[in-house]
């Protein structure tokens, strides 16, 4: 009898920590909320430097859905980068027809990575109109 006792109550503690484990674990983040977060500590940590915005293109994300991508240009140290920014969800901070190329803009980028940089968050705008 003492064996099934021992039983019960470690399959009680084993089913008491699986469902603990599944309701304290952390969520995975969405790609919006990643980005969100590069963006913020960005605005915290980054440099600025000057840059140049090459294009803006528009691309097929999925049935009626697009994404928009600002592609600038920037040095760093001697060390030209060129890189790109997903502004979906910041469409509504910027006129996309006045980003034209060689408009002249501000890039906030990493000391650490100067390659992880962006011209535009939340509290933040290096385009120049």
């Amino acid at each position: 009898m003492n064996l099934l006792r021992v039983y019960t109550v470690t399959l009680a503690a084993s089913g008491a920590a699986v469902a603990a484990y599944f309701l304290l674990r952390n969520k995975p983040k969405t790609p919006k909320e990643l980005e969100t977060e590069r963006r913020q500590w960005l605005d915290q940590v980054g440099r600025i430097t000057d840059g140049t915005v090459i294009d803006v293109q528009e691309l097929e994300a999925g049935e009626h859905k697009f994404s928009t991508l600002l592609i600038f240009q920037y040095d760093v140290a001697g060390v030209s980068y060129e890189a790109s920014q997903d502004v979906t969800y910041l469409r509504q901070l910027i006129n996309l027809h006045s980003c034209r190329l060689g408009l002249p803009t501000s890039v906030r980028y990493d000391p650490q990575n100067p390659g992880n940089s962006m011209v535009l968050s939340e509290r933040w705008m290096g385009l120049r109109q």
